[in-house]
């Protein structure tokens, strides 16, 4: 039989997709692209947005025309918040949160009363002992998963949950509360993943700076463990917040073996009258202060932000602030957000909306001085040699890959150069300036 997955939103569902049809093929399934028929259609979702809702439910109906008799599985934070509202979509047979989504391939089984799908030929020929499954519990427990696609880079699960409850943010009521596992059982998930052939790795979470509290651990004396992973060349970190990246998490990536000088630090306002109102944990001067700290001792670093245009309470002037906060700061580019109200949050009993059009003009012009900080950031390290990881994608005779410092690159393709990292020279001739983050 056949599997298809698709996912909507972050790494770290990425990651979980990944564990989640692993466990499909450990029975005899095959994996096949979103596009062809399947068996069984898995949707990981996502509940940042109105819009990844919206895109949840379409890609649902994408999957019923494929094949009306196949089993459709929506799992995630979407369906975590809005079960019921996911299982009335028509064609939708297990609707499963963030506490035992990765338990999808039991819960099949049982539906059809069977121990095993091995020799199964079609779901068809096998009678349902129910016809829908929906489970929303409260996220408590806790995997580290990965991906693995193409070898090269693996997104690693190191944490989850959050305890901040920013007033726009629903993901706390999706994800549960923050935890993870041991220092010791998650350094022994990273050797699983090094036996695989993976080269990088990028470690993913909710509010990964949290790691360990939950055990008396800190976050930094994983990553000194990491470090010593042998097979593994490189990680990144794919959000840390700003209030959590010390200087000592700052110190010992500059100096370490393989933590690679590129950092996703979320700003949300550059304004301090909306972070308040956001519930932010800083202000806009610990932020600058953090960003000053990582250009003094890796001066090529790369430094990504997320921020979010038309939160309540941003008028005209508070906008102008964060446009000329941005400016500013040693930002390499941003990732820029729409507001969209999230069900429950207290950001629902704010003050006035801004209109929709007025949010989008906003992310616009936010995302046009994104695009010149980025050029700027690429044109600063023009001539310089990097070391770059190369992926196996053949992009019609062209392959690609990121320097450390998270420069993607270009060259011909060259079989022998997959998954390794070579010393290259930054060109304007093989410079990719337009992709995907």
């Amino acid at each position: 039989m056949k599997i298809a997955a698709h996912t909507l939103g972050c790494k770290l569902n990425y990651a979980e997709t990944s564990h989640i049809v692993r466990q499909f093929v450990s029975e005899g399934f095959e994996v096949v692209d979103f596009r062809e028929p399947a068996d069984v259609y898995v949707v990981n979702t996502c509940t940042v947005t109105a819009v990844a809702e919206k895109k949840c439910r379409t890609i649902v109906r994408q999957a019923i025309r494929l094949n009306p008799r196949a089993l459709v599985a929506v799992v995630g934070c979407f369906a975590q918040n809005q079960a019921q509202q996911v299982a009335s979509i028509p064609g939708v047979r297990v609707v499963l949160g963030n506490n035992n989504k990765y338990n999808l391939l039991g819960i099949v089984k049982s539906m059809y009363g069977i121990d095993s799908l091995r020799g199964v030929h079609d779901l068809d020929s096998l009678t349902p002992l129910s016809s829908t499954y929906v489970d929303d519990s409260q996220p408590e427990t806790f995997v580290p998963v990965y991906s693995i696609g193409d070898r090269t880079r693996s997104f690693f699960k190191v944490q989850d949950g959050c305890d901040y409850f920013c007033t726009y943010c629903a993901i706390p009521f999706a994800r549960g509360r923050s935890r993870s596992a041991t220092i010791e059982d998650t350094v022994a998930v990273a050797r699983q993943i090094a036996s695989q052939g993976a080269r990088e790795v990028v470690l993913t979470g909710v509010n990964t700076g949290t790691f360990g509290l939950r055990h008396g651990e800190q976050f930094v004396d994983l990553l000194r463990q990491l470090d010593q992973v042998e097979g593994i060349l490189r990680y990144r970190i794919s959000s840390i917040e700003p209030n959590l990246i010390t200087d000592e998490i700052i110190d010992f990536v500059a100096a370490s073996r393989s933590f690679l000088p590129h950092f996703h630090i979320p700003l949300q306002a550059g304004s301090d009258k909306v972070l308040k109102l956001m519930h932010r944990h800083y202000d806009t001067e610990l932020y600058a202060r953090k960003l000053d700290r990582i250009k003094q001792v890796m001066p090529h670093a790369c430094i990504a932000a997320d921020i979010m245009t038309g939160f309540y309470g941003e008028g005209a002037t508070e906008f102008d602030i964060t446009c000329r906060f941005v400016d500013q700061i040693p930002i390499s580019y941003l990732h820029v957000f729409t507001y969209s109200e999230r069900p429950n949050t207290m950001a629902l009993r704010l003050g006035e909306r801004v209109p929709m059009e007025e949010r989008r003009l906003r992310t616009h012009q936010l995302q046009a001085i994104s695009d010149r900080k980025k050029h700027l950031f690429y044109s600063q390290h023009i001539g310089e040699s990097r070391p770059v990881l190369w992926e196996s994608y053949n992009h019609g005779g062209v392959m690609q890959g990121f320097t450390d410092n998270y420069i993607r690159l270009s060259c011909a393709y060259d079989a022998q150069r997959v998954n390794q990292v070579t010393d290259e020279t930054i060109t304007m001739q093989n410079l990719v300036q337009n992709f995907d983050e």
